[in-house]
Order: structure tokens, then C-alpha cells, then sequence
């Protein structure tokens, strides 16, 4: 068994580069089933967010499949013009990764809180759809760990909670307050929802656009205006900030309508969205000025912020041995029990004799060769345990090698 993950993120590709791998529920889902065909693929669990997209998976020793082939002809993109985008990993490199990516070191804002709660959302979706393993069940539930003690036991003192309080302050920086100030927010997801609620924080009257469900009840934030979705472009020029974030696979703002606005004031306009939800045009018209995801960074040149990072690093090297010993004992597990239960029973048929000796009644002779047996069984796994920990992997396998013969030999003599 190995681990795999081919994905893309902020480091490699640009916005449109990572729309283009973007998956919605849906897709991710019609994914699952297509990979549940792949020969020598045992479990997926896809990860698609703002910033990246990867597929994890694990995959038999000898697997030969190209999943970067794969994802390409899932989104119907041709391989030979995409495949340069996307970032291969193989187990140990693969396991580092993701465990840095819980406690948020590979984000484009360093410690951010969200995407440890995107890594849990991802594997509980695979796990939905029947497309998890046992494998990545306790890769994932360590990496979750892992940057929970991040979180805890680490601060990062000059990172933020959101990507909308960074965006917040980097407008800020460049003397756009938002304090008093008229906002507009397009979405009501989860980025919607945190962007709504940081613009609150940093004191702006905002107001959150819904579209009109069945059921009429759609969360937004306490105190949040509302407006229908389809009233948007009558709303902007009251406002001095907008920010769109859906996960909506067509623009929420164009060009030609933007067009036809009248405006009296700069209004500004922040893209959250993969893919993006504004017509980048919209930036080149009088008036506006648009931001993307890719316009927001965070300085990581602070010695505290370093320090921080290295300590982080210490905490996840910890929960990564955690996870390398149950994996490589996979293997070892099994053989070990084998050899606890088979030393067990030929103890017990070595004393058969002696049980019939004995002045006990057949229930008392069957307890009695129970405990003899279980008694056996534990000493061999104090003897094989102990092995392990004072012999190198080889040695110790080699080893359970030469035991299971001898058992094997034992056997055939009697």
C-alpha cells in the first residue's frame, strides 16, 4: 500500500488556472464513482477549496494508472496542455504535505484557521460517498490532530482567522477603511458568511445578498441586511466595498451590466471565489477597482513568526511518527498475532497429556486450557514486542521470518 496526491494550489497556478480544477459537491461526487473503476485505487478523497484542489489517495504497491491523466479527463481538460499545473506526491513527501496543510503552513495565509476545518469536511464528504479507506481514514484523522494541536499549542501572531480579515487589512494598508462604511456581500456559504461577519467586526453596514430558496429561510449573519440576489446591480452604487464569494461556476458580476451603472464614489470589489466570480474586465471601467485572492499575502519575514512555524514543525513530526508506526505495522500486526496464537495452541497440545492426568471435570480441564493458552500468548508477545523495539525493521522481519518456519517445521513433525 502507498500513499499518492496530485492537486494544484496558489504556489503553482494562478486563479484561472485553479478554477479550472475546481470541483463543486457534485462533480466530487460523479469523481468518486469514476475512481471506484480505477485498478489498484483502494481510496480517494478529494480536497477542493479556494486556494487548491488535490486528490489523495491509496494505492496498491504496484498500482500503474495516471491520475493526473485521470483528473484532466474528468474536468475535460486535454491532458498534454494541463498536466504542467498539477504537483505529484508520493508517500512520505505526500504525508508531510498534508499534515502541514492541516495546521495551516502550506495556506496562503499561514495559520489560518479554515482550511483544518475544509481537510475534516473533505473526508467526511469521501466517507458519504463510500470512497475512503482504512488507510486515509487514519492518515486524515491524525492530520486533523495534528493541526488541532497546531492551533492549541502554537500562535501564530501575525496571521489571521479568515482570508476576509486579511483582505479587510490589506485595504486597509492602502488607506480603504471599511469602518461606516456601505458593503455588499454576494454568497451566503461558509466564505460568505465570514467575510459578512468580519466586515461587521471592522465596523461596515452590511447587507448580504440571498436567492429565493422554497423553504424562504437562508443564515445569514445577526444584524445583516438583506437583498434578493437578482437586485445586486441596483444595490452597488450605494456601496463602497463588494465582496462576491459563491461557489457559482459563472461570473456574479459582468462587465456589460456593470457598465450601465451609474456611480458617484470609488467602489471597490473583492473576488473570494474559485473560480472567480467577477469579470476581471470589470477592473478596467472608471470607478472600480477589483482584488482577487491572489492580491492578498501575508509577510512571513517576522523572527517570532518563524519560531512559531519551527515549533509547529516539532508538533507535526510527533503526529506523523504516530501515524508511520501504525502504518508500517500494518503487515507486522497480523504475522504477530498469527505467531501469539499458533505459540498458544502448541503449548495447550503439549499438555494435553497432563490435562488428562488431572482430577478436573471436563469444564474445569477446557478453563484451565484456556488460561495455559492465553498465558502462552502473552508471553510471546512480550518476547515479540520487545524484539521490535530493540531490533531495525529488516532484523525484526527477518526474524518473524524464521519463527513462522520453525513454527511451520514444529508442526509438520507432530
Amino acid at each position: 500500500m502507498s500513499i499518492w496526491m496530485v492537486g494544484i494550489d496558489h504556489n503553482t497556478a494562478d486563479l484561472d488556472v485553479r478554477g479550472k480544477f475546481s470541483f463543486t459537491k457534485k462533480k466530487m461526487g460523479e469523481a468518486f464513482e469514476a475512481f471506484k473503476t480505477v485498478p489498484g485505487l483502494c481510496g480517494s478523497v478529494l480536497l477542493s477549496t479556494c486556494n487548491r484542489m488535490e486528490w489523495w489517495m491509496s494505492v496498491e504497491e504496484h498500482a500503474d494508472f495516471s491520475p493526473e491523466d485521470i483528473l484532466c479527463g474528468l474536468l475535460n481538460l486535454d491532458p498534454s496542455e494541463n498536466r504542467q499545473y498539477l504537483i505529484r506526491r508520493d508517500h512520505d513527501e505526500a504525508v508531510s504535505h498534508l499534515f502541514r496543510l492541516t495546521a495551516g503552513l502550506e495556506s496562503q495565509i499561514i495559520g489560518e484557521d479554515q482550511i483544518l476545518t475544509q481537510v475534516g469536511e473533505a473526508l467526511a464528504f469521501a466517507r458519504t460517498s463510500y470512497a475512503t479507506d482504512h488507510t486515509l481514514e487514519v492518515l486524515f484523522r491524525l492530520a486533523v490532530t495534528a493541526g488541532k494541536r497546531v492551533k492549541t499549542e502554537t500562535t501564530f501572531s501575525t496571521a489571521d482567522r479568515s482570508i476576509a480579515h486579511t483582505a479587510i487589512e490589506t485595504l486597509e494598508k492602502q488607506g480603504i477603511t471599511v469602518d461606516g462604511k456601505n458593503c455588499l456581500v454576494i454568497g451566503n456559504g461558509m466564505m460568505g458568511k465570514l467575510t459578512a461577519t468580519a466586515l461587521m467586526e471592522a465596523g461596515a453596514r452590511v447587507t448580504v445578498t440571498v436567492r429565493q430558496y422554497i423553504s424562504g429561510i437562508v443564515d445569514i449573519p445577526r444584524d445583516a441586511e438583506r437583498i434578493n440576489y437578482k437586485e445586486r446591480y441596483g444595490f452597488i452604487p450605494s456601496c463602497d466595498l463588494v465582496v462576491s464569494a459563491t461557489s457559482s461556476p459563472n461570473f456574479t458580476i459582468t462587465c456589460s451590466e456593470m457598465k450601465a451603472l451609474q456611480i458617484d464614489r470609488p467602489v471597490y470589489l473583492v473576488d473570494l471565489a474559485v473560480p472567480r466570480d467577477i469579470e476581471p474586465e470589470v477592473g478596467n471601467l472608471p470607478g472600480f477597482t477589483v482584488y482577487d485572492l491572489d492580491s492578498f499575502h501575508i509577510d512571513l519575514q517576522s523572527e517570532k513568526l518563524k519560531e512559531n512555524i519551527a515549533h509547529a514543525e516539532e508538533i507535526l513530526k510527533e503526529e506523523q511518527d504516530r501515524f508511520y508506526e501504525w502504518f508500517e505495522g500494518q503487515d507486522i500486526f497480523p504475522r504477530i498475532n498469527h505467531l501469539k496464537k499458533i505459540s498458544g495452541e502448541d503449548v495447550a497440545l503439549r499438555l494435553t497429556p497432563l490435562y488428562r492426568n488431572l482430577s478436573l471435570d471436563s469444564e474445569e480441564k477446557e478453563i484451565l486450557k484456556k488460561e495455559i493458552e492465553a498465558a502462552a500468548e502473552r508471553m510471546m508477545n512480550k518476547l515479540l514486542y520487545g524484539m521490535r523495539a530493540r531490533l531495525s525493521d529488516r532484523s525484526f522481519s527477518e526474524s518473524l521470518d524464521a519463527m513462522e518456519d520453525i513454527l511451520k517445521e514444529e508442526n509438520r513433525r507432530h
